[in-house]
């Protein structure tokens, strides 16, 4: 048995991408601390049980995920230096920037014999274009290679990534790269469901937080194209605003169902109805670890169209399963909705390779016993 530390920057999302890695190292013997931020207020009691009857214990850590303010990553890095010294853990993996920027170090330095980073995407940092993200990159650059220079293994989720890093001095020759296809999905619990053809025309769904980044402009603007050829077509949006700098304005959103463009589903804890209930998955990211909300809909059995990006375009064999389109390239995404409403037999094709590929690439037992092989456990 040995005392495992996973270390995340989001609560509210914690069950939804290690839940299935902190049932497998339970299911091993191991006694496992989930040390993330308090959840958003209306789900933090939940989430809180969920951990507990995955088998493992929540740790509060003071963590602001989007914010500057030095004194409070001062905060975070002393709470982090103390918990290590005072928890005598074996292991510690570290996923997202701040917890890897933080925790990364003050383990290695309280001599936690293994210590990991998962690097799941790169995020605003390091593809915004902005005066602001420019400046959030130098200084993420500078955190990653303190951080990389402590870790013992490091994972990543596409080989864009790897190269980014390397191409800026931030992997050490003798660190351990352990490559694995994103967080996995649980293919019993999102289980392939038969798509029930509408009369009407497909049904296109986005899941995401609503950031610039991740393609929600493109996909409104695709939607606006494709409707005036295929008005019955259905473009829905399941997510929210988030606080991030990337973020889509309340207006800028009001106005795209204020003028029939998407429908909203809401912020919903748990997505397989509408994944059920659509024909094709759309993500336009224009960039990606491996994007959880893909690996999701292949499971249950959809077509994907999704941007050919970094970790995005790993999820999809052009023709096989979905179709690429490049990025930030809205009429290309058109384009291809345009194909795949007027050919409900590709769609289906699409899905069912979609299915096959959850289930013997990214299946979540098998990215797990990657990763609790690479860490000893």
């Amino acid at each position: 048995m040995k005392r495992v530390a996973l270390v995340g920057g989001f609560g509210d999302l914690v069950i939804k991408f290690r839940g299935p890695l902190i049932r497998d190292l339970v299911a091993r013997g191991h006694e496992v601390s989930v040390c993330v931020p308090k959840a958003d207020s209306t789900l933090h009691e939940s989430i809180v049980r969920d951990i507990a009857a995955c088998g493992a214990t929540w740790v509060d850590v003071p963590l602001d995920r989007t914010g500057t303010n030095p004194r409070n990553e001062l905060a975070a890095r002393r709470f982090f230096a103390r918990l290590f010294r005072e928890r005598p853990f074996d292991v510690v993996l570290a996923y997202n920037p701040k917890p890897i920027f933080h925790a990364i170090p003050a383990a290695k330095k309280a001599g936690v014999p293994t210590v990991a980073a998962m690097v799941t995407g790169l995020g605003f940092a390091f593809i915004g274009g902005s005066l602001k993200a420019r400046l959030l990159g130098m200084v993420a650059r500078h955190l990653y290679r303190q951080a990389m220079r402590a870790a013992d293994v490091v994972f990543f989720q596409n080989p864009d990534d790897v190269e980014t890093f390397r191409a800026s001095s931030l992997l050490p020759d003798e660190r351990r790269i352990v490559m694995i296809p994103g967080s996995g999905v649980d293919t019993a619990h999102y289980a392939a469901v038969p798509r029930v053809a509408r009369a009407g025309g497909p049904t296109f769904l986005m899941v995401a937080r609503f950031l610039r980044d991740k393609g929600v402009v493109e996909f409104a603007e695709a939607a606006r194209i494709v409707r005036r050829s295929h008005p019955s077509a259905r473009f829905r949006l399941v997510g929210w605003i988030d606080s991030n700098p990337a973020a889509i304005s309340q207006d800028e959103f009001d106005g795209w169902i204020r003028d029939g463009i998407v429908e909203y589903a809401g912020r919903l804890d748990d997505v397989r109805a509408e994944l059920a209930g659509c024909d094709v998955f759309v993500l336009p990211s224009y960039r990606e670890g491996t994007p959880k909300s893909v690996l999701e809909a292949m499971s249950v059995g959809r077509a994907i169209v999704t941007t050919d990006a970094p970790g995005c375009r790993e999820t999809v064999v052009d023709g096989a399963n979905g179709l690429l389109v490049p990025v930030r390239d809205a009429a290309a995404l058109a384009a291809a909705c345009q194909r795949l409403c007027d050919d409900p037999a590709l769609v289906e094709r699409l899905g069912r390779e979609s299915r096959r590929l959850a289930e013997t690439r990214f299946d979540s037992r098998l990215v797990n016993r990657t990763i609790m092989d690479a860490l000893s456990l």
